[in-house]
């Protein structure tokens, strides 16, 4: 990545930083950043030029000082980030979001959509940009693939968030086991940390300065009642504080991911928990993430695009009768999609399987892969065509059902072949409905 931005370094003025060795040959005005990624191309170079660490960049451009709150799970990344964000906001604290919604500043989007964890460079320079809006926190979601590449390097973290961890990226990280091993790499440390106690036997860390919290297992943070009957209300105990929340958002995933977000923001800020459980009715969730789209019919669009993820979504809504459209994306890990068709088999009363974003596979055959799951399952509908999926749902669509359209969220494009052709669920949905 090449950065315009002027900056001074061993008495040199350079009018651009990059972290991109292709971009210093023969370009005396772009300053290298070195990280952990690039250092093995670097080396290979005849010529060393004048570097720069990140761990120099954070001091240089003044970012010691910000608190960086990091949230890594299979499941939860953006709601639970996007919620100590927004909760933080209401609370009167100046803060930066980053993740793949993009950059956020005090309720502006000043970055379009990235990756979960950009490279170092680019989650420092978002940090700057946050810096220049006064933002005194940066959250950001940390993906497996960033702990692994070291993506991370140098950030001092004031907190560490823990949602869950299941199965997934097993096209990179090849078994469960090292995927685990993995994520549990970022607990390893004496940071300060909050762990999912219903989810903590997925992962290994160090016990200190760790909080916790569960709905199901005593937790620093505990849930002592609950009820997801239109929308979600609490009651909660933390030490000796005891208070209780309301949402409007859906899914007993979701209060899990919230009470990540409510046990993060008593952490770094020790405000009273009462005055924390306050603010949450204001945040109504991120787009495409259990988004209600239409409330008669009931449809809703998420993100879940594993089998973990389809189980948290559907065992959340399970006293409802479901209909559920879904598929499986390209070339990702196969081994998901038989079970992810399996798990849709046994929530699901009526299933519409289809393409998510195929790439460069056959369509066809992702289809097959996700049928093995199916089989003997009745009411079993599989096309290619996502928007003839929807529509035919749709239209067999009855007033005590709720249909689910997983797997691609927000996203406004279908991805075949190296091309994105505009396509999101929600539009398709609304388009339908009118006619």
């Amino acid at each position: 990545m090449k950065i315009t931005a002027e900056i001074t370094h061993k008495d040199k003025m350079y009018k651009y930083i990059s972290d991109n060795t292709s971009d210093i040959e023969n370009n005396s005005e772009v300053l290298f950043v070195k990280t952990a990624q690039n250092s093995k191309y670097f080396d290979t170079l005849d010529s060393k030029p004048t570097y720069i660490t990140p761990k120099e960049l954070i001091s240089l451009w003044g970012l010691d000082s910000m608190k960086v709150v990091g949230v890594t799970g299979t499941n939860g990344k953006t709601t639970v980030t996007a919620a100590i964000y927004s909760l933080l906001i209401d609370l009167g604290y100046t803060v930066g979001l980053q993740g793949t919604r993009g950059v956020f500043a005090n309720d502006e989007k000043i970055v379009d959509k990235s990756m979960t964890t950009p490279s170092i460079l680019e989650t420092l320079y978002n940090m700057r940009l946050c810096s220049e809006y006064g933002c005194e926190y940066f959250v950001m979601e940390v993906s497996s693939h960033a702990i692994d590449q070291n993506r991370i390097e140098d950030l001092k973290f004031a907190l560490k968030v823990h949602t869950n961890v299941t199965s997934d990226h097993l096209d990179y990280h090849k078994t469960v086991e090292e995927y685990r091993r993995v994520k549990s790499l970022f607990f390893a440390d004496e940071s300060l940390k909050l762990l999912n106690k219903d989810d903590i036997k997925h992962i290994t860390y160090n016990i200190k300065n760790a909080q916790s919290y569960g709905i199901d297992e005593p937790a620093t943070l505990k849930v002592q009642a609950y009820s997801l009957l239109n929308g979600i209300v609490a009651g909660l105990k933390y030490m000796n504080e005891e208070a209780t929340f309301s949402s409007p958002m859906v899914g007993l995933f979701n209060l899990s991911n919230l009470l990540a977000a409510i046990g993060a923001v008593k952490m770094l800020t020790d405000k009273p928990l009462q005055e924390i459980c306050d603010v949450v009715e204001n945040f109504g969730g991120v787009a495409g993430r259990m988004e209600v789209v239409s409330q008669n019919p009931l449809v809703i669009v998420d993100f879940a695009h594993t089998d973990d993820g389809m189980y948290q979504v559907l065992d959340s809504i399970k006293d409802k009768d479901i209909v559920v459209v879904f598929g499986a994306g390209g070339n990702r890990d196969k081994a998901k999609r038989p079970r992810m068709g399996a798990v849709a088999g046994r929530f699901a009363k009526k299933i519409y399987v289809t393409s998510d974003n195929p790439r460069d596979e056959v369509p066809e055959q992702i289809l097959e892969d996700i049928l093995v799951g199916l089989r003997g399952k009745e009411n079993v509908v599989a096309t290619p065509d996502r928007k003839l999926a929807i529509k035919m749902a749709l239209e067999d669509l009855k007033d005590d059902e709720v249909l689910l359209i997983l797997g691609k969220g927000d996203e406004t494009y279908q991805e075949v072949k190296g091309v994105k052709y505009p396509f999101d669920d929600r539009e398709v949905v609304r388009e339908l409905l009118s006619q």
